[in-house]
């Protein structure tokens, strides 16, 4: 493999510049634009490849971003996980995929570790408490950029990307109501995540609308942490004990939705014959389900791109010591209707 010091003799140019070119310097902006292109046509003519650590100590840049998942397991992460790693690809930067299983501890000596290893920015896949005030603590201190995915977090130095949870609860609502269906039960989010309140803002924001009410009895909140098919299945379970009527059923996702049908099958309760099932987020196995998922899909891989795409704005920022302001994105959810509702008879 032929090195920069012999690239260089060959072109009659220093290793410096050479190096500057390859690697985008800011300080390349002073080099002649015919010198750019003499050294990089050389460097693939005679096949030189840059070394990344002599790039990362000459640059004093790692060339890596940490991407943090709730829970590797989680369809959700998965999908979005997808969505970052296809973006990632086109560019030189390498992944650093931390599974914290939604463990605080595993979380506090994670970041810790990645910190010391000089990682240039963290995107986090937030699906619990873990991934808010923590890191507000820990990383504002770095001042390394942070991009969460799936959390709101508007007013804070940190920046998101997130679907409007909200609109996405009343589409699921307005579904259900224009079936016909007026006796609705609810799987309500755990308490300790975000998404659970900004999701029955929506349902609350429909029921007012059409002068409908919520009766607690038909109301059961998943146990923390985060979601899951067996929580799912414990709650239906909860809901059918209190022996009060219900049409449809609205779960806070689909995994709870899937633990639903199961635990109404289990109970001769047909679905959607005897009630109405809809789901969030739109996870792969949702079409596969059986019966199909009516849902409201997240674009995950597009969750996944839209917070690479901030990632770069950030980093480049902080790498020319520019000051950036914290950039907050929300994408629209979309009613996908399959074989799990049907009108109200």
């Amino acid at each position: 493999m032929i090195t920069i010091r012999q690239l260089a003799k060959k072109i009659s140019l220093s290793p410096t510049t050479i190096s500057m070119v390859l690697n985008s310097s800011p300080l390349a902006r002073n080099i002649p634009e015919k010198t750019k292109k003499r050294v990089r046509a050389a460097a693939k003519r005679l096949g030189y490849t840059p070394n990344p650590f002599a790039i990362s100590l000459f640059s004093r840049r790692s060339g890596t971003v940490a991407i943090l998942l709730s829970d590797i397991t989680d369809p959700y992460c998965a999908t979005v996980l997808h969505g970052i790693d296809v973006s990632l690809y086109r560019s030189n930067y390498l992944p650093v995929i931390l599974d914290i299983e939604n463990s605080r501890d595993k979380f506090k000596r994670s970041i810790q570790k990645l910190v010391d290893r000089r990682i240039e920015g963290i995107i986090g896949i937030a699906n619990s408490t873990l991934l808010q005030t923590e890191l507000l603590t820990t990383i504002k201190k770095r001042k390394l950029p942070v991009v969460l995915i799936g959390r709101e977090m508007k007013g804070t130095e940190i920046s998101s990307v997130s679907i409007k949870n909200e609109a996405g609860a009343y589409l699921a609502m307005r579904h259900l109501h224009d079936l016909g269906h007026r006796a609705i039960a609810f799987l309500k989010g755990p308490k300790d995540i975000v998404d659970s309140a900004r999701r029955w803002e929506g349902i609350v924001r429909f029921t007012r609308e059409r002068g409908l009410t919520i009766d607690p009895k038909l109301t059961v909140q998943l146990k923390s942490p985060g979601t899951s098919y067996e929580a799912g299945f414990i709650a239906a379970r909860e809901l059918l004990k209190r022996k009060r009527e219900f049409t449809a059923l609205l779960a806070f996702d689909d995994l709870a939705a899937f633990g639903a049908i199961r635990a109404f099958t289990q109970a001769g309760k047909r679905v959607p014959g005897d009630c109405s099932v809809v789901g969030f987020d739109d996870v792969t196995t949702a079409t596969f389900y059986n019966p199909p998922l009516t849902t409201i899909r997240q674009p995950m891989e597009i969750l996944g791109a839209s917070a690479v795409e901030i990632f770069f704005e950030l980093v480049s920022a902080f790498f020319e010591k520019r000051t950036a302001a914290p950039i907050h994105r929300e994408i629209e959810p979309k009613l996908v209707v399959r074989e799990s509702t049907a009108p109200y008879t």
